[in-house]
């Protein structure tokens, strides 16, 4: 096994200093003997490691911008992303040429992207292919790397607020008002992206005390607006008053006299206004919103800025389609997406509408297109999945899940619906180890706390079941499940009122031959033949195949 020693110290080269020391050892042979893995992984080995030259397989229309243009910074979320596809990248290259042990010096001291990454190769590769050891700590002393560029292009926040706000403390504002007021916007959002909304909001407060600059304003005020609409913690969300901070940014870009930049930056703040009336239940107002921006681009703005137009117009689809247009939300992702192939986002929202629709073969297309496009992308699997269930494919949609829930073992979602399948399977020990492994990511999910209802009542644990079920209610009043469960707990009980009153209150949410048929038994057991045969009936307009409907009519 060959041995190397690789220094993680950020202070060295910033973000990836391990990833790209690593990729700088393995790339040259790789491209050399094996380029189809280079190829395959090409996104990853260029974030990490700018400086090795590689063919370029899959670009998106940002990449041919000037960085002004560049206006989707991408989300914390994203590093994750590289990480996998780099330890995929390691593993397949160690799978050829042969197992590795690395040790990594100052570990401690390495930014949060080469911490990611040691994290996912300790628990993507087996031991016998790469062996991690920590290795000795002796932390450098020189300043941080500061290419501000590359962390903002690339979303490395981390970097970006830690090397910021150090630069900030040495620069004065009058010594380079532009540069101040560029760095303090990039810092600021560097601290939403990481959670640090208040020392984002404190750097907000200090531009307004030292800039009299209009767009300048405009976009502290668009970032106040922002933090106080996205606050991770809800509680501290306020849209009242970021209502107030963008009108203010509204206000100033309205004013501005160049038409172009007037264009841009006013129709940044509108489709900013717009998630603000989101958030206050106008939609309308904010689809309204939205189209003036549009507008505005469409006039002004020809020849320049394309990634602001699709951003548009993918917001207008969002919009379009929680108003139930549908075609017309179809139809603004097919120009967003036209507009740049090689972004793999606005495919997954559209492949979520497709889904909605029932557009199974469709939407699979655009999940498959994500997962082609994209580093590994947890969202893509797990949205596949949802369509290999609906469609029964139920190997596959396991399949899709356990890869989501190894991409990112801490994505709450994939384990409600792996849990489910479990239960389904009458797997239950699985279902449980999935409900609590959930819970303990999502405390308050109803859907947990449904499955966990159904493993208890499997395994004959009534009161567990129905206090599960109840909790389950409790937290989401709406849960068809957890009522035509709680129905069904109680039928087997002999509570045929209780059993009653649970399946007709999922029915008035959600009419399906499945709680039909259910309720018609329930009516039988209580002595209602001619209830039972009502609901038969109907079941059998909802599911005329049904050989277990057409049974029970024969019998009625």
């Amino acid at each position: 096994m060959d041995t190397i020693v690789l220094d993680a110290d950020r202070r060295l080269h910033g973000p990836y200093t391990l990833g790209a020391a690593l990729l700088d050892r393995l790339v040259p042979e790789a491209l050399d003997r094996w380029p189809d893995l280079v190829a395959a992984h090409d996104i990853e080995i260029r974030v990490a490691a700018p400086h090795l030259e590689i063919p370029v397989r899959r670009r998106s229309l940002a990449d041919s911008l000037p960085r002004a243009q560049r206006i989707l910074i991408p989300g914390a979320r994203r590093t994750l992303r590289i990480a996998n596809g780099l330890a995929e990248f390691v593993r397949d290259h160690l799978g050829r040429s042969g197992p590795l042990t690395l040790t990594v010096d100052n570990l401690d001291e390495a930014d949060p992207t080469d911490t990611e990454l040691a994290e996912v190769l300790g628990r993507r590769l087996d031991p016998g292919l790469l062996r991690l050891v920590r290795g000795r700590s002796v932390p450098g002393t020189g300043p941080l790397r500061a290419d501000f560029d590359r962390f903002r292009d690339e979303g490395f926040h981390h970097a970006m607020a830690e090397a910021g706000l150090e630069a900030l403390r040495g620069m004065a504002y009058e010594s380079d008002p532009e540069g101040w007021r560029r760095l303090v916007e990039r810092v600021a959002g560097a601290l939403e992206a990481i959670e640090r909304e208040d020392e984002a909001r404190a750097l907000y407060d200090r531009a307004r005390r030292e800039s009299t600059d209009p767009k300048h304003r405009a976009t502290i005020a668009y970032g106040t607006a922002m933090l106080l609409v996205r606050h991770h913690d809800p509680a501290q969300r306020d849209a009242e008053q970021a209502l107030a901070w963008i009108n203010e940014a509204v206000a100033l870009t309205s004013l501005l006299p160049d038409p172009r930049v007037r264009a841009f930056h006013l129709g940044f703040d509108l489709n900013g206004k717009a998630l603000v009336e989101v958030r206050r239940g106008r939609r309308d107002a904010a689809l309204a919103l939205v189209q003036e921006a549009i507008d505005l681009a469409e006039q002004d703005l020809r020849g320049e800025h394309p990634v602001h137009r699709l951003v548009l117009y993918a917001n207008r689809a969002q919009l379009m389609a929680m108003a139930g247009r549908t075609q017309e939300a179809l139809a603004d992702y097919a120009i967003a997406i036209g507009a740049d192939p090689g972004y793999p986002d606005y495919y997954l929202d559209r492949g979520s509408l497709l889904h909605k629709l029932g557009e199974y073969d469709h939407a699979l297309a655009d999940f498959e297109a994500v997962i082609r496009l994209s580093p590994p992308f947890p969202e893509a699997y797990y949205n596949r999945a949802e369509v290999r269930f609906a469609t029964g494919d139920l190997d596959g949609a396991r399949a899709d899940l356990d890869h989501t829930l190894e991409l990112d073992p801490e994505f709450a979602p994939a384990y409600v619906n792996r849990s489910g399948l479990h239960a389904a399977a009458g797997a239950y020990d699985l279902a449980r180890q999935d409900v609590e492994r959930g819970l303990a990511l999502d405390p308050r999910s109803p859907h947990l706390m449904c499955v966990l209802g159904q493993v208890e009542a499997a395994e004959g644990r009534q009161a567990e079941a129905m206090a599960a079920f109840d909790a389950a209610l409790d937290l989401d009043p709406d849960l068809v499940a957890a009522w035509a469960s709680r129905g069904a707990l109680a039928f087997e009980s002999g509570d045929h009122a209780a059993a009653l009153s649970d399946l007709t209150r999922a029915l008035k949410l959600a009419e399906t031959a499945e709680l039909l048929f259910n309720r018609a038994l329930v009516h039988r057991a209580a002595g209602r033949a001619e209830e039972a045969a009502q609901d038969l009936l109907r079941a059998a307009e909802l599911a005329p195949d049904d050989p277990d409907i057409a049974r029970e009519l024969a019998r009625a």
